[in-house]
């Protein structure tokens, strides 16, 4: 067997990687165990009890909780956490079913929009109820109010975190590099859709003069 060559590294070039403490590497590997269990069975419980991946619920209420029932893509993309190319295969899938139509943009031909239809509405209904029963079991009533509230701080926390690195990684991007799909998705890289920051039909009319972005 080979020896193997660490790397020699000048006497005046300093290790910077911050390894995790036994404490720290613990509660990290408890996280992560947790993130699994909790999804895992909320993934299970909705495809056991209405067919429908978590990624797929999640979209129905997006568009449930839209004016109009109604989200541009690209906003939904980026309410969900889907890349466009992903959203599209979901959006086709629940399409199929007959729980969501796409529409095309009247105001821009390169837009579309997703709807939700009164099937799809009736499935969420009927989905939700189970639904919020597996998350009060799994996460809301295993927790003190206090520990709610810290898992909320906590959360935020996370995201703001997680959101900044995507940001900053934007920002530093050179042209090519940067994917033209992230910013039409999320707008990182402060792009701008269209005409509506906030992606919503108004009063559900699809004819409005202003395509939601």
């Amino acid at each position: 067997m080979s020896n193997i060559q660490l790397p020699q590294y000048a006497d005046d070039v300093k290790m910077t990687t911050r390894w995790l403490t036994d404490e720290e590497q613990r509660i990290w590997r408890l996280y992560l165990t947790a993130c699994q269990s909790v999804f895992g069975g909320i993934e299970a419980q909705l495809l056991r009890d209405s067919a429908l991946p978590h990624g797929y619920y999640e979209i129905l209420v997006h568009l449930s909780e839209a004016p109009g029932r109604a989200l541009r893509m690209s906003q939904l993309a980026a309410a969900s956490s889907y890349s466009k190319s992903r959203l599209s295969h979901a959006v086709s899938k629940l399409e199929a079913r007959g729980l969501v139509a796409r529409l095309d943009c009247p105001t821009d031909r390169r837009g579309q929009i997703a709807q939700l239809t009164d099937k799809g509405f009736a499935v969420l209904e009927e989905a939700a109820p189970g639904h919020v029963d597996q998350v009060r079991r799994t996460v809301i009533d295993v927790l003190t109010p206090e520990q709610i509230v810290q898992l909320g701080e906590i959360s935020a926390a996370m995201v703001a975190a997680a959101t900044g690195q995507v940001r900053a990684s934007c920002a530093g991007a050179s042209g090519a590099a940067v994917d033209a799909e992230l910013e039409a998705d999320s707008g990182c890289c402060g792009g701008e859709d269209d005409d509506l920051s906030d992606g919503v039909l108004r009063d559900g009319d699809l004819g409005d003069e202003t395509c939601p972005g």
